[in-house]
């Protein structure tokens, strides 16, 4: 027989995937013999049987009253009875953190006789009724389906008539007639009573869970986060405690560190007199955590120690969420906490220092995508001129955009291409779609474990909390500071997470401490000292070398102060832009060979200076030379901006210009209703008399060149877009031929390697052919994504992308993250059949996912030798190629 129920004993940390992280983590809790209260877990494989066939599973319904009498049993109550009834929280516990998109019901087994009990057990009538309210708002949103509007504009009303300004001032006599309103709001809305059987409301609480799943925010943090849609959440089942008893009770959440900056100590909010909830949704402003050890020394003391042994036990930073009942302290919840790259970095090197982690481990627990965070520009702060408010700094980095009000409008702005800054009192989880869309959030309320704060964090989202001096009127579409200036809708402004100082209007940027670094050597601060420390580990283990993509000297030096060991591929068409677009001109428009060897000529000298600049500036090391692959005629003019001009000239009855009318002539013969697939890359060579000769020679001569001023230069020559054999060995014949020429003119040696981009479907299929006549392979996986989806970047990415990621279709671009099982595959096969016909063949990559995260990992699994990036990208690709290498013997160690 299946089992589907497990008890906080029966598991551990090591079940997350049938437990789901909540309850895996109580269950640790609890061999840990920390204060938990009991209870039980309903697990994913529950879930997924609920998702697969719209009911629950068979013995579900008797497993759980089995569980709930072994609780009853051990409380000494029974649930939702007598004077003392006992009341459980249904909360959801998928295996990957999703905080705030999934749902929770407190208080289950009130009723308007139990509420009588509780009140009577408590000695607070004021309490009971406040508890009863909850269950009524949370399982009518919940479970019921009612608009969450409606209750909060039910209790807006009352605290209006009676001229309070929150919750706490509000009487037992009050909340009993909320409970009736709210009653009476889920009657009117659904047609059904709000249910008075405590078993009831407790199943309905699980299978509402169950639904949340596929919650619209739900589906969106996970493919935003890119959590399989398969794996289901556990629900939690636990006896309640409450932080709402009264002065002596309260409930906050704590890090074991900052999570913004990684420093020691326990961080955290706390709000006396108050559940879980009140806490993390921002809606009343909480103390910072060190207020509770004048509150409550004894409690404080006790969530140190407990914190102290998580953050051991767990060897990394823990997020603790707690409550304190009449001084007694229990812990609901722990998992390691997200962080930003600030802190993950600091985080890992302090825990690597401490002992508690291996350097690898250090290494394992930052990210390309944090490092690339951390090299983002800072406000330049000595260009302001005065903050317009001031809050907590709770996820770092530096955005400037419009401020807008709502979620709806955030996303509206930003498919426009418009930056923008989602300014909300507090948020909530309906708001991540704006989240997602906006460069920054600002809340008035709420702190650095606010909704906004947590889920921001995740999302590497600059942002800033608890901005207390601000007026957040969302109706009016505009915030007021303290002061009186008054923010309407689109207004810029700058959100600066790190300091948490907002600024009206934009503000310049400067270099972070972390570029600084980069471009000088210099380490100060722990920071970078941090970044430093994890980048020189990943150097010492990866396998992968990484190189950079640069056309320029300037560039090449960029990459090798980043770390770049080498050029992997340099574009010889960028050298023909500007003022030599003329030259090409001539070279195109040619009508004998004189003419265009002339053109050629003139070009060979430009070009061989600029070879000669970037063998210089990656002196020793390799510089991957592209032969020129785009279509002749982008060189030219634009064809209708041509017609246009001669047209305009003879409609005046004026001689059009003849060098136009010689252009367009040209343009027309050449025009090819796909460019991307018509005369470029090798065929240009094998058409073309003297373009890969003139090519050739500037390589070579710029090689001899160094050579004899003492240097060590080393370039090697890549074909383009061969889809054949036959091609690169008609190519290969004439760059040998060439090469040979100038080392018998000059008397010094010229070895170049001769290679070729694989970017075509049948190159990689025909890959053992190819390798016949290449010495080395590199993937052009930008255009080897296009052939093979037949996708046209320039076009289709703003056309119907966003729709396909919503649609579940692509997980992410393929422009962007590799495609695993197609174009993975086509990269696969060319290494494994290129390395069986020429065992010593170099392989790289050279496409825009040489500086993906995800894809070098690919990358280093398939045995590629090296990865290709923008300057800018080549620390990431450092690191990732460290993190890769560590991955792989992990996966090998548990072979």
């Amino acid at each position: 027989m299946v089992r589907y129920v497990y008890d906080f004993q029966d598991g551990g940390r090591e079940l997350a995937g049938l437990l789901g992280g909540k309850g895996a983590n109580l269950c640790e809790m609890t061999r840990l013999g920390l204060p938990v209260p009991p209870g039980f877990i309903v697990s994913t494989e529950a879930c997924r049987v609920f998702l697969a066939t719209g009911g629950e599973p068979d013995g579900l319904s008797a497993e759980v009253s089995r569980h709930l009498s072994a609780l009853e049993t051990g409380a000494g109550r029974l649930l939702g009875q007598g004077d003392d009834p006992l009341l459980v929280s249904v909360r959801s516990g998928a295996r990957y953190s999703m905080p705030g998109m999934m749902e929770t019901v407190l208080d289950i087994g009130l009723n308007d006789d139990s509420v009588l009990g509780l009140a009577k057990a408590s000695g607070s009538e004021r309490f009971a009724w406040d508890s009863y309210r909850r269950l009524v708002r949370m399982y009518g949103s919940t479970v019921s389906g009612v608009d969450p509007a409606l209750f909060d504009e039910a209790v807006a009303l009352l605290k209006d008539a009676r001229g309070v300004p929150d919750d706490l001032r509000l009487d037992a006599s009050d909340l009993a007639w909320l409970v009736e309103t709210y009653k009476t709001l889920i009657r009117n809305e659904t047609g059904r009573d709000f249910p008075q059987s405590p078993s009831q409301q407790l199943r309905q609480a699980i299978l509402a869970v169950f639904r949340s799943w596929n919650a619209e925010r739900a589906v969106l943090y996970r493919r935003r986060e890119r959590i399989p849609d398969d794996l289901g959440t556990a629900v939690t089942v636990q006896r309640m405690v409450f932080g709402n008893l009264g002065p002596d009770s309260g409930s906050g959440v704590a890090f074991t560190r900052d999570p913004a900056t990684g420093r020691p100590g326990l961080y955290g909010d706390y709000l006396p007199n108050a559940q879980g909830e009140d806490v993390v949704s921002g809606g009343r402003d909480a103390l910072p955590l060190a207020e509770l050890e004048r509150l409550d020394p004894r409690s404080y003391r006790r969530l140190r120690d407990h914190a102290r042994t998580l953050e051991r036990h767990y060897r990394d930073l823990c997020d603790i969420e707690f409550t304190i009942e009449r001084g007694t302290l229990w812990l609901l919840q722990t998992r390691v906490g997200k962080r930003t790259a600030e802190a993950a970095f600091t985080l890992a090197t302090a825990l690597e220092r401490e002992g508690l982690i291996s350097s690898d481990e250090a290494l394992a627990r930052v990210s390309g995508d944090g490092l690339a965070r951390l090299m983002f520009p800072r406000f330049d702060t000595t260009a302001t001129g005065g903050t317009l408010t001031r809050g907590v700094p709770a996820s770092p980095g530096a955005a400037v955009g419009a401020a807008v009000f709502d979620s709806a409008e955030a996303v509206r702005r930003a498919a426009a291409d418009e930056r923008v800054v989602l300014v909300r009192e507090e948020t909530t989880p309906e708001d991540l779609p704006g989240m997602v869309a906006a460069q920054a959030v600002l809340t008035g309320r709420g702190g650095k474990t606010s909704h906004a704060a947590v889920v921001a964090r995740g999302m590497g989202r600059v942002c800033v909390c608890g901005a207390r001096d601000i007026t957040v009127d969302a109706e009016a579409r505009r915030f007021t500071t303290r002061d009186g200036t008054v923010v309407e809708e689109g207004t810029v402004i700058s959100v600066d997470g790190s300091t948490g100082d907002v600024y009206l209007g934009p503000v310049s940027l400067a270099a972070s401490a972390t570029m600084r670094y980069l471009e000088s050597g210099e380490r100060t601060g722990s920071l970078v000292a941090a970044v430093a420390r994890m980048l020189d580990h990943a150097d010492s283990v990866r396998r992968l070398e990484v190189r950079a993509n640069a056309d320029t000297p300037e560039d090449a030096a960029r990459a090798r102060r980043f770390g770049a060991r080498g050029v992997g591929l340099c574009r010889t068409e960028h050298m023909f832009l500007g003022e030599r677009r003329k030259l090409v001109e001539e070279m195109i428009l040619a009508r004998t060979d004189t003419d265009r060897d002339r053109a050629l000529g003139a070009l060979l000298p430009l070009q061989r200076r600029d070879f000669t600049g970037i063998l210089e500036a990656m002196d020793g090391l390799p510089v991957t030379i592209r032969l020129l692959d785009p279509p002749l005629h982008e060189f030219l003019p634009d064809r209708t901006d041509l017609a246009v001009r001669i047209a305009a000239a003879e409609a005046t009855g004026r001689p059009p210009d003849a060098h136009q009318v010689e252009l367009l002539a040209a343009v027309n013969r050449m025009h090819e209703e796909n460019p991307m697939l018509g005369l470029r890359g090798v065929r240009l060579g094998l058409v073309v008399p003297g373009l890969v000769a003139m090519q050739v020679r500037a390589i070579a001569e710029a090689v001899v060149e160094r050579t004899r001023a003492g240097a060590s230069p080393y370039a090697e020559i890549m074909v383009p877009l061969v889809g054949a054999v036959e091609e690169l060995r008609l190519a290969r014949e004439e760059v040998v031929g060439v090469l040979r020429e100038v080392a018998e003119e000059t008397g010094a040696p010229v070895h170049c390697p001769v290679g070729t981009m694989i970017e075509l479907p049948r190159a990689a299929l025909t890959a053992g052919r190819i390798a016949e006549q290449a010495e080395f392979f590199s993937f052009g996986t930008n255009d080897l994504t296009q052939t093979t989806w037949g996708l046209s970047r320039d076009d289709v990415e703003a056309a119907f992308f966003p729709a396909y990621l919503d649609k579940g279709v692509f997980t992410a671009s393929p422009f962007e993250t590799l495609d695993r099982e197609g174009v993975g595959r086509l990269v696969r096969i060319a290494v494994e059949e290129g390395r069986a016909a020429r065992p010593e063949l170099e392989t790289g990559v050279c496409g825009e996912h040489g500086g993906d995260p995800d894809s070098i990992r690919f990358f280093h699994e398939v045995g590629v030798d090296y990865v290709s990036c923008s300057p800018f990208r080549v620390p990431v690709a450092r690191l990732e190629a460290g993190r890769a290498a560590l991955a792989d013997t992990c996966t090998s160690d548990s072979r």
